[in-house]
């Protein structure tokens, strides 16, 4: 399953230059010392930041900027375009009605960046 991901996990995108962190509304009535996050945290500019400037060339500001330099790559601030949900999620935890998100998930931006989880947010201690 993974370990469950929550409010101020580690993100970070494949076309990005810069960490992320999630940001988990406590909307899923969820009774933890941090709100855990569902696949439906997607939500550009409200659970998922930018990350830093972007080097996309399917990102038509980058592309623009591109073309104006003659060619070389000119990455642009980042802004997160993630329409879909996170996928998979866990399928036997729901949180909010929805899966729960893990840190084996996986979120696309439509400019081609796939967002990864690096740090969940969420720690367990084993005890021998």
């Amino acid at each position: 399953m993974g370990m469950l991901v929550c409010n101020g996990a580690m993100l970070m995108c494949s076309f990005g230059a810069a960490p992320s962190s999630l940001t988990v509304m406590p909307v899923n009535q969820v009774t933890t010392s941090t709100p855990i996050a569902n696949i439906m945290d997607n939500k550009p500019m409200v659970n998922i930041m930018p990350f830093g400037v972007c080097n996309s060339l399917a990102n038509p500001t980058v592309a623009s900027a591109t073309a104006a330099s003659l060619g070389v790559l000119t990455p642009m601030p980042c802004v997160p375009v993630t329409a879909a949900p996170w996928v998979p999620g866990s399928p036997t935890v729901l949180v909010g009605n929805m899966p729960a998100l893990n840190n084996n998930s996986k979120c696309m931006c439509n400019w081609g960046g796939v967002i990864q989880i690096q740090v969940p947010g969420q720690f367990t201690i084993q005890v021998p």
